[in-house]
């Protein structure tokens, strides 16, 4: 027979904690002592690497034919004479007077050995200002090939369909205003025939309006 202070003393026994179970005590390193995880996507680049500034894509959209030519070198003073008259881009601004003058100024200049039209690309970004200088940088690189490439890309950013139409609706109703001779709307006529060159009007149909006039 078990007396009450032998199950007093059986049970403290049992609720005795066998040091074998005890966990040991971890200590654990604070999160600003840790050395940041390496996050790593499917090309095997780091974080840090993906968030570096790009290096490619810089490239010019024309692209200028290698000149092998000797002691080849752009004069600045011709330079100076295709921005004397630059082209901003403005709605009153013509774009065909523009690649005229254009083409008179690159022609007085010859180069042995260097094709006119490499000349012409490298120097026609100089012509340009404001918002045709925005509009050139922003064409892809390398998407312009050609001096023709240019020239149909730039006619069609600044002569857009629209601006054809009405060129072509004035040249169809033009009439001799009250106050002007002859010659004075003759000239006014043939500005009209100069601002729209593609303007589709047969010779003939230009000599009907002059007898109109």
């Amino acid at each position: 027979m078990r007396t009450r202070s032998q199950s007093r003393n059986s049970n403290h026994q049992q609720q005795q904690v066998n040091p074998t179970f005890v966990e040991p005590f971890n200590l654990v390193e604070p999160i600003e002592n840790q050395a940041p995880p390496v996050v790593t996507m499917d090309d095997n680049r780091t974080m840090a690497q993906l968030l570096e500034a790009p290096t490619v894509g810089y490239e010019d959209a024309i692209v200028v034919p290698e000149i092998t030519a000797d002691n080849f070198e752009l004069k600045h003073g011709l330079l100076t004479l295709v921005q004397n008259k630059q082209f901003f881009g403005h709605d009153k601004e013509d774009p065909h007077a523009h690649i005229r003058y254009f083409n008179k100024i690159t022609s007085t200049m010859k180069f042995p050995n260097v094709p006119s039209t490499s000349v012409k690309l490298m120097l026609f970004p100089f012509s340009l200002e404001g918002a045709a200088r925005i509009w050139l940088e922003k064409e892809p690189p390398r998407s312009i090939l050609t001096w023709d490439d240019l020239v149909s890309k730039f006619i069609n950013k600044f002569f857009p369909p629209s601006k054809t139409t009405n060129l072509r609706n004035e040249i169809t109703r033009f009439q001799q205003r009250f106050d002007e001779t002859f010659y004075e709307a003759w000239d006014r006529f043939n500005d009209l025939l100069r601002a729209c060159p593609h303007h589709g009007f047969s010779e003939l149909h230009q000599l009907d309006t002059s007898i109109m006039l």
